[in-house]
């Protein structure tokens, strides 16, 4: 069986007890193995106002996990676009490739990843559909000849063609990334409930006509969540500290990483959780092997890429390394 590529979603997460130069530590230990590992992609998602992420400068963090890595795609997963002025990221990812070459990847979200107060204060602009997809063929424009339709110029930007991915959990985002013709990355690691039909949206709506369409066939990428320990019991019991993060999520009392425990109560947050993580492969190699087949047989998902939470970072990176040995 060919299995897709496999690569990694991060939010830089702070343990509790530790601090955000830590989690930093953390995160850039994990871009070392990815790459040793054969991981194809390494992601950071943008998330500002948050006990739990560090991820925020996203720009950042890209940029330092591409001077130490060589082979490895970096990119954002993703820079949530409305909070942004098109022309600086243009000219951020721009200046990433003139750095490091072709291999810097730019995920584009419309959610504000944060909530409406500090949404506010990044100045958040337009997040509908058709100002999406205008800023998405301006941003093209930059990559491309350098020369937006409205006549500004980016020098940095100009030739470096990044590559462009739409971002969605829903079959709204599906169809925006179907009708530009775009790749497609849908975060089902932590919003499930439309996955399926969001692909089929996708695949159904995909064209080549758009003027932003870059690829002649559809591609998706599918999030999952994912904890390999050495048995069943011991990934589960480690990914309790995700699940208590959700539950957080959930019920609005977000806090750094908890250690893991075995006694959750199953209330209503713990419920809330779980239909939060149902697109998840939690256990040892050979049943998260079994759960990653089923999934990418049920979806067929040209990438997935997962996203693994741990209170201690060497549980995360033992993670990792599993995955990459069941898995490539």
């Amino acid at each position: 069986m060919t299995r897709p590529p496999l690569s990694v979603l991060d939010l830089v997460p702070v343990s509790a007890g530790s601090d955000v130069r830590a989690a930093l530590e953390a995160t850039y230990a994990a871009v070392r193995l990815a790459e040793e590992s054969g991981y194809h992609r390494y992601w950071f998602a943008e998330h500002h106002n948050s006990p739990t992420f560090a991820s925020s400068a996203t720009s950042l963090l890209i940029e330092h996990a591409l001077a130490m890595t060589s082979t490895l795609r970096i990119g954002s997963g993703g820079v949530m676009l409305p909070n942004h002025a098109p022309l600086t990221v243009a000219e951020q990812f721009g200046t990433l490739v003139q750095l490091h070459g072709d291999r810097v990847d730019l995920g584009l979200g419309r959610a504000p990843g944060t909530d409406p107060m500090t949404a506010r204060l990044l100045r958040r602009g337009a997040s509908d559909a058709q100002s999406f997809a205008d800023q998405i063929f301006e941003l093209q424009a930059w990559f491309g000849s350098g020369d937006s339709p409205r006549g500004v110029s980016s020098i940095v930007a100009a030739g470096t063609e990044v590559p462009i991915w739409v971002l969605g959990s829903t079959v709204n985002g599906a169809s925006i990334a179907g009708q530009l013709g775009l790749p497609f990355a849908v975060a089902s690691h932590f919003a499930p409930d439309e996955l399926y039909e969001a692909l089929s949206v996708y695949r159904h709506a995909f064209s080549t006509e758009s003027p932003t369409a870059r690829r002649e066939t559809p591609c998706a990428m599918v999030g999952v969540s994912v904890l390999v320990a050495d048995t069943d019991a011991e990934a589960e019991f480690q990914y309790s500290t995700h699940v208590q993060m959700s539950i957080g999520n959930a019920t609005g009392e977000r806090r750094p990483l908890q250690p893991p425990r075995a006694d959750l109560p199953h209330d209503a947050g713990w419920r809330a959780a779980q239909g939060m993580l149902t697109c998840r492969a939690v256990g040892s190699p050979a049943t998260v092997r079994r759960v990653l087949d089923e999934l990418v047989a049920a979806t067929a998902a040209d990438e997935l890429i997962v996203v693994s939470y741990a209170h201690d970072p060497q549980v995360r990176l033992r993670s990792l390394q599993l995955l990459s040995e069941l898995w490539m």
